[in-house]
Order: structure tokens, then sequence, then C-alpha cells
């Protein structure tokens, strides 16, 4: 007999080494930066079911009509009144990636000349294996329906040039399990079929927060597959969407109009719907911080 379980989870600010988190009714004040060793940012992983299982989801294991590859441009370029991306549709397989001066790929959506950004090359008309927005609007919502949802923490190292990463082929979990899986065996189990033994239909969700430094050259990058949208201040800041090996993107925040010492949102969003790989790079010099989420529903047997 399954219910299902309602609960409000109020998220403590990232824990660093040797620094208790915060309790649920209250948050411990930041410890001195060189005591800010690793960030510890909690989100929320959900899980689903392909799209030729029974009750699957018919996003997960759908091929693009254009073939795999990078896919840009399909959601809003804003979050909606709930904080979740919007499937806009309209989007374009992309054949090379827009760039910065410095040629980092950057999302389409920040392309300036006047910066010494160098164009893309966008391709046909394609949704990127999205269905319509009634499919996409369950990504990042609990639906008993399709889904089984848990909190899932990442832990961010600091580099020794003051960046902190979460690598999967160094996070030792990940590691161990040759990629980023970090839901085998939990929720609605591994997928089956052929291949290596995971669970790989899920998505990953996390909302945070960070101080703006105007001199502090920030910037956030992420490397891997397949979906992912990066909000700031809700605006789409990096585009990685449709089914692909591993890509990249940063944005610079100096390029984003902020004002300095203000707090603003980072808003992240993770699909993996292909059974292959799972790669999961973030690196950032941003001190982020976990806020409150949305409430979380839960399923279980």
């Amino acid at each position: 007999m399954s219910f299902i379980r309602t609960t409000t989870i109020v998220f403590a600010a990232g824990l660093t080494a040797g620094f208790v988190g915060a309790a649920a009714s209250g948050v411990q004040p930041t410890p001195p930066d060189e005591e800010l060793t690793s960030l510890t940012l909690t989100g929320v992983v959900r899980d689903f079911h392909e799209r030729t299982a029974a009750n699957g989801h018919p996003d997960f294991e759908r091929r693009p009509s254009g073939g795999f590859g990078l896919y840009c441009g399909n959601v809003a370029t804003q979050l909606d009144a709930d904080g979740k991306p919007v499937f806009s549709g309209g989007g374009f397989k992309v054949h090379s990636q827009w760039k910065d001066g410095a040629g980092r790929p950057i999302c389409w959506h920040l392309f300036d000349s006047s910066l010494g950004d160098s164009a893309g090359s966008p391709g046909a008309s394609d949704s990127g294996g999205i269905q319509d927005n009634e499919s996409f609007n369950l990504w990042y919502r609990d639906d008993p329906r399709v889904n089984r949802s848990k909190l899932l923490e990442i832990t961010l190292n600091r580099e020794a040039d003051g960046s902190y990463v979460f690598d999967s082929d160094l996070d030792p979990q990940s590691a161990e399990r040759g990629g980023f899986f970090p839901i085998d065996h939990e929720l609605f189990g591994n997928s089956g079929g052929s291949g290596p033994d995971h669970n790989y239909h899920f998505t990953f969700e996390l909302q945070t927060e960070f101080t703006y430094e105007a001199d502090g050259a920030q910037v956030f990058t992420f490397r891997g597959d397949d979906d992912v949208w990066v909000f700031i201040n809700r605006e789409l800041v990096i585009d990685l969407g449709g089914v692909h090996q591993a890509l990249e993107q940063t944005v610079d925040l100096n390029r984003l109009g902020l004002q300095d010492g203000e707090e603003y949102e980072l808003s992240f969003f993770f699909a993996e719907r292909h059974r292959a790989a799972s790669n999961f790079r973030m690196t950032t010099n941003l001190k982020l911080r976990n806020i409150e989420l949305p409430t979380v529903t839960a399923a279980y047997d």
C-alpha cells in the first residue's frame, strides 16, 4: 500500500569543514573565508521511469528528432512564478556554441559582440526531445503518478585557486559508480535494460543564493550531460539542453548587471535522460548558500 507524505523542508546554510550546519529552527552565521573549505548544497532529486515503461515519462529515453546533441532556446529566459523553468519550444540544434572573448562557451542568450563574443551556429528548429509544456512541467515538480523524490547533498571542495568544485570523476561515490548516479538502487530503482546497472532517469534541482562582489571576478561553470539550465536573478545564464555528451558553458557574473554587495539567487536544473553516461562537474568561486525550497512531496511503498 502506498501513501503520500508532504513535508516542507527548510534548508540550512552550506556546511563547511569543522562547521556544524544550521538547525531546522535557524541558520548559523557563515564562518570566516579561511574556514570555508567546502560548500555542501542540498537539492531535490526526482526519479522517473523511461518512456516505454509502465507509467513512464515521455521525455526520458526520447531521442530528439534531429538526433542526439545540444539544443538551446527551448526554455524561457525567465523562471515562472514558482521559480521553475518554462518550456517555450521553438528551440534549435546547435552546431557550434557561442563563446566569450576568452574562448569559453557561453549561453546564446548572453551573447554580446561588443564584449568580444563570437557567435555560434544554430541549426534547424527542434524541441530537443521534450514532448510539450505538460511533460516538461513534471521534470522539477513532485507528482506521485510519474516520479519519486528525495533530498540530495553535493559537496564542492575548495581548490588552490579559491574555486569550489564538485566533479563526478573525483567524488568518491560517483567515481566508484563510474559516473553521476546518486540514486542507484533507490526510489524507483535501477533502470534495467542493456548496459551498466544504474538508475539513469532523474532530475536534480538546487536553489541557492550568493552575495555578488563586483571586484571578485565571479564565475560559474558547468560541464556535464544531459540537460542543464542555470538561472541567476531568475534570468537564463546557462543553456545546455538536449540529450548529449558532456558539454560546458561558463557565465561571468560581471556581465549580468548585478549590484555590488547585493544577494542574488542561483537556480540550477539538471536532467539525466539517456542510458549511456552521466557526467557532472560544477565549478565556481561563488560562496553559494542553500535557501528554502518549495514543499516537497515524496511517495513511498
